[in-house]
């Protein structure tokens, strides 16, 4: 499982415009069963997705092929974890601790 945090590098006006297709990008991600959940970052400087069941090689073309990321406006840390223990709603994205 992955933690995705993207933190602004431009005016949110900047990130404003971008919105929509984000918004959109992020349905599509949501829809392929890959991300688990998402939303903005208290104080509003970035945001968090939670994505699962997919490479590392993979989630880092998905960050590349944000549209905030493809307009200049977030950079993205990737943080790989093995979610041993979850809520039943996400008892399907569980892994077993590597040896």
């Amino acid at each position: 499982m992955f933690v995705m945090e993207l933190t602004y590098t431009a005016p949110i006006e900047a990130v404003e415009e971008q919105m929509d297709a984000h918004i959109a990008w992020l349905d599509g991600h949501y829809a392929a069963g890959v991300f688990l959940a998402s939303g903005r970052k208290v104080p509003r400087d970035g945001g968090v997705v939670l994505a699962g069941g997919v490479s590392r090689a993979e989630i880092e073309k998905i960050a590349a092929s944000d549209p905030f990321t493809m307009a200049g406006v977030c950079e993205y840390r990737i943080t790989e974890f093995i979610a041993t223990k979850t809520s039943s709603d996400l008892a399907p994205v569980r892994e077993s601790p590597l040896t």
